[in-house]
């Protein structure tokens, strides 16, 4: 299930100016996301800060491929499947990766659920709708550099997914789900339940694991 081939993710990870490029990139999507949440309703000021990553999704995502990629800086000049790999890697690699698959598709259906109030090709609905779509989908894209130099471990997939599921009741059961134009319903649950699991079988399914190394 390899979406990107070998020689690409090389060419992009394996080279310090675009290694850096990539980094800077998801940097600067992390600030905007987090600009995002200081100003909707609840904000991240009505939290406190252990619970940031559980409320700003997106962001979390972002800054978890961000420290996922970080750990290629000392593997420039060599392949990138031999990065380093050790047990904690493999528990930030497998969050990385299903957090940034979980709320890439998550962000296209939630939007999607209610089209009434989010699609159109009116100037705002350009962003709102399709800008935030189709950059949250390449969220998936960037997912799948991962396992190319990350591996993961039971371990690591059984904490995602617990992780997951945490954040899905702390978003639902206690009101603080990413902001939207409207109510989420049985059906938005159900699917973010669905995705949670979805992602950490992707994640068993394309990682290769520490223990068969």
């Amino acid at each position: 299930m390899a979406l990107v081939p070998e020689r690409y993710v090389q060419e992009y990870l394996g080279n310090g100016p675009s290694l850096v490029t990539f980094l800077a990139l998801n940097a600067s999507a992390f600030l905007v996301g987090v600009s995002f949440y200081v100003h909707s309703d609840p904000s991240l000021a009505d939290l406190p800060t252990f619970l940031y990553p559980l409320f700003g999704d997106s962001p979390t995502a972002l800054a978890l491929v961000t420290l996922s990629m970080a750990t290629l800086l000392p593997n420039l000049g060599r392949p990138v499947r031999d990065a380093p790999t050790n047990r904690p890697l493999a528990y930030l690699h497998t969050l990385a990766f299903v957090w940034l698959v979980k709320y890439g598709l998550w962000t296209g259906v939630a939007l999607s659920l209610r089209p009434d109030l989010y699609v159109g090709f009116s100037g705002a609905a350009l962003w709102d709708y399709w800008g935030i779509t189709l950059t949250h989908l390449g969220f998936v894209l960037e997912a799948f550099l991962i396992p190319h130099y990350g591996r993961t471990t039971r371990g690591a997939l059984a904490f995602a997914l617990v992780a997951l599921l945490v954040n899905d009741v702390f978003d639902y059961g206690f009101g603080y789900y990413p902001p939207l134009r409207y109510e989420p319903g049985a059906v938005l649950v159900v699917v973010t339940l669905a995705l949670s699991v979805f992602s950490v079988a992707v994640a068993a399914r394309v990682f290769d694991r520490i223990e068969a190394v």
